[in-house]
């Protein structure tokens, strides 16, 4: 291969992947960033390691399902609750299968692997159900996958809570607002890190064959960009539909079990609250298009890979306990930009000749600077005003840079 031959490769390669390259140089320089600031990163490398690849693993299980369905042309909303509901049934399979003890009550310290696999594969069955409903809400009914959606974010997570106490009374004789599993085998699903992992690679493997080797992988991608197009063309699209919100909805469901099997609790008030957000930026942030018909499992994969690392470098920068306390805005802000830049990459957000246009960009200015500001202090001191200043300053000259950048690339274009 010639020169001019291997750079026109290079250049094809990159121009190809390039939210995927970004993406790894990305994640390099928060990793780099963090082991020089933290010692824990130096001192204990491997725990940290299987730790992060633990959370990797079972955030990007169900955020698989979420860019599947966002690459379709849909979106889903409800896998924090589909999560906390699917934690609640495998616990009461679990419950409704154990034997006894003289009382009558449940004994859940040491299941049998028929049990066990009973358990899994009656939630996964439920989430198939749930995502098969979801479909038909859609289809048939006709309803915006976000109210369709949105319906089960909010009804299956109070639905779960109903269903906790009252199977805890029947089977443990007492009225609590959790489950417990002490099963070991249970619970090392969770709590042993390879498990998940294991599991992530092999759905992500499935994944990607399903969209880039299969017939049925063109047909999602053509649906997501013109879905009317792709039924005038003979595309089922109603059935694949119903393929794409029951794989996310069991994805789900697989996570919810894993979730609850590393605490050994079934817990719908806390467990996966917020997670349909972290789904959606994990997607958005790996390539995924809101708009659908565009998006990569490999994308995915690095883009839940660098929502982590993000996240587990501020919970190890600041201390003091507050770190969750950053994580929704983080994922906001994530989500923003994500989105941003695949609007501005793909032409769509060329309508505007500038940014901050008249007294509007001004008050948007206004509102970005005064916020890093704002986080700055709240993230490293509040008597420290100065920082605040600062770090507005930087944030005022990098939206005016990037004013300039966009005009002239608009000058370029127009002549």
């Amino acid at each position: 291969m010639s020169e001019g031959q291997e750079q026109g490769w290079l250049s094809s390669f990159l121009r190809r992947y390039r939210n995927e390259v970004g993406l790894v140089i990305a994640i390099f320089a928060v990793v780099s960033f963090t082991t020089a600031m933290d010692p824990a990163y130096r001192e204990k490398p491997w725990s940290n390691a299987t730790e992060l690849l633990r959370q990797v693993s079972m955030v990007g299980i169900f955020a698989l399902g979420a860019a599947l369905v966002i690459i379709a042309g849909g979106i889903d909303l409800s896998s924090g609750s589909v999560i906390a509901f699917s934690g609640a049934i495998c616990a009461s399979l679990m419950l409704a299968l154990a034997p006894v003890d003289d009382q009558g009550h449940a004994i859940v310290s040491s299941l049998s692997t028929r049990i066990l696999l009973l358990a899994i594969l009656g939630t996964l069955a439920v989430g198939f159900l749930i995502g098969t409903f979801h479909a038909w809400l859609i289809t048939v009914v006709g309803l915006p996958p976000f109210v369709a959606t949105l319906a089960s974010l909010v009804g299956l997570r109070s639905l779960a809570r109903v269903l906790v106490p009252a199977v805890s009374k029947l089977y443990t004789g007492n009225d609590t607002k959790q489950l417990y599993v002490y099963d070991d085998a249970f619970r090392q699903l969770g709590s042993t890190w390879w498990i998940p992992l294991v599991i992530f690679v092999i759905l992500a493997i499935a994944m990607w064959v399903l969209l880039s080797k299969t017939v049925v992988g063109r047909h999602l991608y053509a649906m997501g960009g013109n879905e009317q197009a792709a039924r005038l063309s003979g595309i089922r699209t109603d059935r694949l539909k119903w393929l794409a919100y029951a794989i996310a909805a069991m994805t789900a469901s697989l996570a919810g079990i894993l979730y609850c099997a590393y605490v050994a609790t079934a817990d719908p008030e806390k467990v996966g609250r917020g997670y349909e957000l972290t789904a959606i930026a994990a997607a958005v942030v790996g390539g995924c298009s809101l708009q659908g018909g565009i998006g990569t499992v490999q994308g995915v994969l690095l883009g839940v890979l660098f929502l982590r690392v993000v996240i587990d470098a501020v919970a190890k920068l600041i201390k003091g306990g507050t770190a969750d306390d950053f994580e929704g805005m983080i994922v906001g802000l994530l989500v923003v930009l994500a989105v941003a830049f695949n609007e501005l990459r793909q032409g769509r957000g060329g309508r505007k000749q500038e940014f901050f246009p008249g007294v509007l960009g001004l008050m948007t200015m206004v509102i970005l600077t005064g916020g890093a500001g704002m986080m700055a202090t709240l993230t490293i001191s509040l008597r420290a005003g100065w920082i605040a200043a600062i770090v507005a300053a930087v944030v005022l000259v990098a939206i005016r840079l990037l004013e300039s950048r966009r005009r002239t690339s608009d000058r370029k274009s127009a002549a």
